[in-house]
């Protein structure tokens, strides 16, 4: 007993430094106003940095009336003129509730103009982005990692050499992978545009747009990870008993419903583990953003995890990266134990 206590001490006290007591260190400075570098003292905030992310308010305004028609101003566009947000949420005194907020996106019903205001409106960019991500990257690696496994799966000669080319870009680092893709995204010179240049279309500046920056890290991030999901489907298909397809053929049973029956049963398990795996991975993203865009335009790629690091480390605010990160962290939390009652039931 106490030759395996001395042998498991040294990853005992590494386990406590950098991931145990980080953690609990985390919790606690989330309900503090702690910074990185600073000489005030620490004190005591209770919930106000978890109330400050999650705090949303909707600000309701009619147009600026014209004191001379009496009818609503327009500019000099002809559009509606109406007051600024930040008239009301400045306004502590008269609009307490809108206290500690800031613009996050506006939208007009009739010529009523609706604010929608958040405490931290990058947070919630960043929950819509990798909702995005997740939402477009799941169901789409899913797919083609399946259909690959399903080609590489066949006997033909070179199956061995075609495995080897699609998990290969798993293996390599994502900071590289990230790097050569931003050349093959660029504007001017990058193959991407090249290509599509041959078509007679206009170059695009992929990872510099609001409307193509996301969009481009998922085409990335999909190439890069689908690698991993073609090997686990490969390995629960050569997992299925071939009496079952040849029982199948006897009774005259077509290629899609071997497929359908046999086959996609078959993988439940899988599919079940790489969803919760491709959804856990996506909602950490923060590799690609951070190589390729530095979280912009405008917050159009910003993730979670990578606003958690920009406030932690380069706005030194550790009491809100810290809350970000125990919010993170019961997310994730919820996804295990949805994992969990999946594959109950399944066994069951």
């Amino acid at each position: 007993m106490v030759p395996a206590l001395l042998l498991g001490l040294p990853a005992i006290v590494l386990l406590l430094m950098f991931l145990i007591g980080p953690f609990f260190a985390g919790i606690g400075f989330s309900f503090t106003n702690i910074r990185l570098i600073s000489a005030n003292p620490v004190e005591s905030v209770g919930l106000r940095n978890y109330q400050r992310l999650v705090k949303v308010a909707v600000l309701k305004v009619e147009p600026v009336m014209d004191p001379a028609t009496g009818q609503p101003a327009l500019d000099e566009d002809g559009n509606l003129v109406y007051p600024r947000s930040r008239d009301f949420t400045r306004d502590e005194e008269n609009y307490p509730r809108f206290a500690g907020t800031r613009e996050w996106f506006d939208f007009n019903i009739g010529d009523t103009r609706y604010y929608v205001l958040a405490g931290d409106p990058t947070f919630m960019k960043s929950i819509i982005n990798v909702i995005f991500f997740a939402l477009i990257v799941i169901p789409l690696q899913t797919g083609l990692g399946l259909l690959l496994a399903i080609l590489v799966n066949q006997k033909l000669k070179g199956r061995n050499f075609f495995r080897t080319i699609y998990f290969s870009p798993v293996v390599t680092s994502m900071v590289v992978i990230s790097i050569v893709w931003v050349f093959l995204y660029d504007k001017d010179n990058g193959l991407v545009n090249q290509f599509i240049g041959l078509f007679g279309l206009p170059a695009v500046n992929w990872l510099g747009q609001t409307s193509t920056a996301m969009l481009a890290i998922i085409v990335m991030s999909v190439w890069q990870g689908v690698g991993f999901q073609m090997i686990l489907f490969l390995a629960g298909l050569q997992g299925i008993p071939d009496f079952l397809y040849e029982a199948a053929s006897i009774d005259g049973a077509n290629t899609w419903q071997k497929f359908r029956n046999i086959t996609l049963p078959g993988l439940r398990g899988i599919f079940v583990f790489i969803i919760i795996t491709i959804t856990i991975a996506a909602f950490q993203l923060f590799t690609q953003p951070y190589v390729m865009t530095n979280g912009g335009p405008d917050d159009a790629t910003t993730t979670v995890v990578f606003h958690m690091v920009r406030k932690g480390f380069r706005e030194q605010d550790i009491a809100v990266a810290s809350a970000i990160g125990v919010l993170f962290f019961l997310f994730i939390l919820g996804i295990s134990m949805v994992q969990r009652f999946i594959l109950r039931d399944q066994e069951a």
